[in-house]
């Protein structure tokens, strides 16, 4: 076999590839083999019908092009191989010439990945937001845990603000009552903004007994999106009563035994989410300057397909499980289609981008990931995902998807090396050493480009 390479342009090139009859030889074998398998001839046994009466029965042309579906392949994973080149996708192949006996040849057109020169990084700066806790952050806090440990108790007058209503609800649309519009005895905190718009007007003022009809567009349901006639009962009126914030209520609330004990508690807290929070802004501004400094030419096919992945995920899963189309989406963000359509291909080509550079870093820097690293980015992952570690981790075994987790450490390790040189300053103009706060950046490090690039790299990988 011979093989040559073309570049069509830095993303793509062709390969032309010569193959002499002779290495064609197993593949007619396999080809004979499986139309025999397949054809009844009478006079001969099944799976015994020789070669030349397959050819005078079914033509010679059904057997070659038989065995040339099993053995291109092979041939243009050897002439990739051969040229050291990372394929991106599937091939465009077209056969150019196929002489029985004497030669096979084919072209395959496919992306590559480009070529990328990481630039000296060491100069990059950037700024994030200084750690600042303030009192009313911490009283805020602890109100939070307040309302966590709030009791309730039927009261006999109008419903308020705050009030915990216990409601029944019927919804109509074109005057007819929905299936699903029924719901008895349902709990709602007025004012919290869970349920209908509306409905907080239409309770408030009603006492046990009381009713009321107000028009509200529904959420979700068979009739999602629509205005709906709704009606709405007031069953019960119950008043909300917070605890007295003293150290009694500490050691309800908390391992602690004074008030003051739980304040300092929830000041360290809030210290360590906005370390966090300015360990991942790190990340993510230091990762916008990288990109700055890269050329990173992007395949358009990669990039389509990359845009259309990101628009099925919104549409088929993250917007069917609220009950919206994209038309509504649009109306809700105050977009039109084709502002959606370029901050869609904007966030493509950045994720796009992101793993290519990393992923070069990873190989420039010589980074590996082991056993311990994987494991405990599994852990993490499984926790956002809802899942137990095991039935993640079976999850990832069965979908062949353990080097997409590795890749995505990888080049979590590989930002991680980037922010390590760069020099980061608060708002307050004092140097941030990340490095205090090392579990929290490599955290971030490894989600933040993984998931910008991951449904990236499921293509990519070929």
């Amino acid at each position: 076999m011979k093989s040559a390479v073309e570049t069509l342009n830095p993303t793509r090139v062709r390969l032309t590839v010569e193959v002499p009859f002779e290495e064609l030889k197993d593949s007619l074998d396999a080809a004979y083999k499986k139309i025999n398998q397949q054809v009844t001839v009478k006079g001969f046994r099944k799976g015994k019908v020789p070669a030349r009466v397959i050819d005078q029965r079914f033509g010679r042309g059904a057997v070659l092009e038989e065995a040339v579906n099993d053995a291109l392949p092979k041939f243009y994973t050897d002439a990739v191989n051969e040229a050291e080149l990372s394929v991106l996708g599937q091939p465009e192949v077209d056969i150019t010439e196929l002489k029985d006996g004497e030669t096979l040849n084919f072209t395959a057109e496919v992306d590559i990945r480009p070529t990328i020169e990481i630039p000296d990084f060491s100069g990059i700066e950037v700024e994030v937001d200084a750690v600042e806790v303030t009192d009313e952050d911490v009283d805020k806090a602890v109100e939070e845990l307040r309302e966590r440990f709030a009791s309730t108790a039927p009261v006999e007058r109008a419903a308020e603000d705050g009030d915990v209503v216990t409601i029944d609800l019927q919804a109509k649309v074109d005057g007819e009552v929905l299936e699903d519009g029924v719901a008895d005895g349902v709990s709602y905190t007025i004012g919290s903004g869970e349920l209908l718009e509306g409905i907080d007007d239409a309770v408030k003022g009603l006492e046990a007994g009381g009713e009321a009809t107000f028009t509200s567009e529904l959420k979700g349901g068979s009739a999602a999106g629509k205005e709906a006639e709704v009606t709405v009962k007031v069953t019960q009126v119950a008043k909300r009563e917070l605890p007295e914030l003293d150290d009694e209520f500490a050691q309800l609330a908390s391992e602690f035994d004074t008030i003051e004990e739980l304040r300092a508690d929830s000041r360290k807290r809030l210290e360590n989410m906005k370390q966090y929070d300015q360990a991942t802004q790190a990340q993510e501004r230091v990762l916008e300057k990288l990109l700055d400094l890269v050329e990173v030419p992007v395949p358009e096919k990669l990039l389509e397909d990359e845009i259309n992945t990101r628009k099925h995920n919104l549409e088929h899963h993250q917007l069917g499980q609220m009950g919206l189309d994209l038309a509504k989406y649009l109306e809700i963000q105050g977009k039109s289609e084709e502002e959606f359509d370029a901050e869609t291909k904007e966030a493509a080509v950045k994720g796009i981008k992101t793993q290519f550079v990393l992923d070069e870093l990873v190989k420039q820097e010589k980074l590996n990931v082991n056993q311990e690293e994987l494991t405990e980015h599994l852990m993490r992952r499984a926790a956002s995902s809802g899942m137990s570690p095991d039935q993640f981790a079976q999850a990832v075994v069965e979908g062949g998807q353990v080097p997409l987790l590795v890749g995505e450490v990888a080049r979590g390790k590989a930002l991680a090396v980037v922010v390590e040189k760069a020099t980061v300053k608060d708002t307050n103009g004092e140097v941030i050493d990340l490095d205090d706060e090392e579990d929290e950046t490599e955290a971030s490090a490894e989600e933040t480009p993984a998931e910008a690039a991951e449904s990236t790299e499921e293509k990519t990988e070929g």
